[in-house]
């Protein structure tokens, strides 16, 4: 069995038997394994974010934009967007016993909101670093929610808290081929 120690398949020639009735179709399987492969690579390298409604309509989305640039992310993905009551009971799923969910939802879909996704070595623990705590009156100085957070609830920003869910979050607002990566070539 021939093992590829590069992309971590474990299959033998033999094995592989696929019959293309196109070059379509072989290029289109050739992206899906290459842009799982590119998944897997970036673990550790990104995190996800969403400055939230209130930071939003505050027009607070500039300086805190400009806070992740001058912090080394590289920004691979950006949107403004507004969440449906669905998407935000989705999204937020993991709190749906909670007794804040309710207001949560409600908050989350009061007004527009930038998603992105953020690039960067330790990724998941330096965003967590400089947004600080999710309650602003706790927060250390400097840190975003210190300087544009209202309440825990209006605390101005999200950031993913694991790789694992970063991977999902990113994955749940952006297709693969809507990021780019910091030293990929996507202009050719």
């Amino acid at each position: 069995m021939a093992i590829n120690h590069n992309i971590g398949l474990n299959v033998a020639p033999k094995d592989i038997n696929f019959k293309f009735k196109t070059n379509i179709s072989l290029k289109l399987f050739l992206l899906t394994l290459y842009n799982n492969y590119k998944a897997i690579s970036m673990k550790g390298k990104i995190t996800f974010t969403i400055i939230k409604p209130g930071a939003f309509q505050q027009e607070f989305a500039g300086p805190i934009l400009n806070m992740i640039h001058d912090a080394g992310f590289h920004i691979a993905a950006m949107k403004i967007t507004r969440l449906t009551k669905r998407q935000a009971e989705l999204f937020y799923s993991i709190h749906k016993e909670k007794p804040f969910f309710e207001g949560l939802i409600n908050f989350m879909t009061s007004g527009p909101i930038v998603v992105a996704v953020l690039e960067k070595e330790n990724a998941v623990e330096d965003y967590r670093k400089l947004i600080g705590s999710t309650d602003p009156s706790k927060a250390e100085e400097g840190t975003i929610r210190k300087l544009f957070a209202e309440s825990v609830q209006k605390n101005a920003v999200h950031g993913s808290d694991s790789d694992e869910n970063a991977m999902v979050e990113c994955d749940f607002f952006f297709s693969k081929s809507e990021r780019f990566y910091k030293g990929e070539d996507c202009c050719s």
